[in-house]
């Protein structure tokens, strides 16, 4: 019998302290590419996908995440007396219905592993799939749902990947590659952060996984690996080994790493570009910065 992904597991307890003082009192997975936050991308993208039930691994501070989710209805109503239908239901789109959404402390940065295993007993003995909201992918078919695809065929253990290069394999989990099948690739080990010249390839995993309950098994054992921390890509490797498959999944889209300040500004250009209303007024904008910078050169 072939089962559905219909739960996803956000771990958004990380402090953001690449982004202070802004993340002093706003949490990043709600600081906005353009005029939607992090991790509205992240719902949409999983709500595309299938998915029904929707986990929050959060830790102190992150108050304003959890109302962002809720309804407005002062504000609802204000839109509604002036007849902002179109800003209405921009609004109501953000809201969530009581019980599809549920928040897990993480009381100790102990790393993604462990992040993912505080929602064990929201997951049972269902697949489920983890999103990283700081991993945004712009792509003419959401990259889960292209995931979700590939589980329906092999109903085994998958984790996005992409291609880098050799000198940034260090900061990945890198797959060792068993047989190359183009999209779908199976994989013979995994390595969190390889150092340098150790890789076993250059396709590193990122922020989006669909795996078994085996997983959440591997993971009670509470094993610290890399950095000292609870690998999320070590359990999954333990599930390899115990006879589960791990496939690779080269997607179709450009993945912004906006966890970094470099790639948030080019995720905001980028999707900016990609808005009809937006685009010649920053695309001129851009031509008149770099035209500027040449005449001073």
């Amino acid at each position: 019998m072939r089962t559905k992904v219909t739960k996803a597991i956000f771990p958004v307890a990380g402090l953001g302290t690449r982004f202070l003082p802004a993340t002093k009192s706003v949490p990043k997975e709600i600081m906005t590419l353009v005029d939607r936050p992090l991790v509205q991308y992240a719902i949409d993208e999983a709500r595309a996908a299938g998915i029904k039930e929707f986990i929050f691994v959060t830790s102190r501070g992150k108050g304003a995440l959890e109302d962002y989710f809720d309804n407005a209805p002062q504000l609802e109503a204000e839109l509604r007396k002036k007849g902002k239908t179109e800003l209405l239901e921009i609004l109501k789109s953000t809201n969530m219905d009581s019980g599809e959404i549920a928040y897990m402390r993480q009381h100790k940065p102990l790393g993604l592993g462990h992040a993912v295993w505080c929602a064990r007993r929201l997951i049972a003995n269902e697949p489920f799939a983890v999103i990283l909201p700081d991993d945004v992918i712009a792509a003419e078919k959401p990259c889960l749902a292209q995931m979700v695809e590939a589980f329906e065929e092999t109903q085994s253990n998958i984790v996005a990947a992409m291609e880098v290069p050799d000198h940034m394999t260090g900061s990945y989990g890198i797959l060792d590659i068993k047989d190359d099948m183009g999209s779908i690739v199976s994989t013979k080990g995994m390595v969190e952060k390889p150092g340098p010249g150790t890789a076993p390839s250059n396709l590193a995993v990122i922020g989006r996984y669909i795996l078994t309950p085996t997983v959440l098994q591997k993971l009670n054992r509470k094993e610290a690996g890399a950095g000292g921390e609870i690998q999320l890509t070590d359990a999954i490797d333990a599930a390899r080994e115990g006879g589960e498959e791990v496939y690779g999944f080269r997607f179709q889209g450009q993945r912004f790493d906006c966890g970094s300040k470099a790639g948030f500004l080019q995720a905001t250009v980028a999707f900016a570009l990609a808005r009809a209303e937006l685009r010649d007024d920053l695309w001129n904008y851009i031509s008149d910065v770099v035209h500027s910078e040449k005449a001073a050169q």
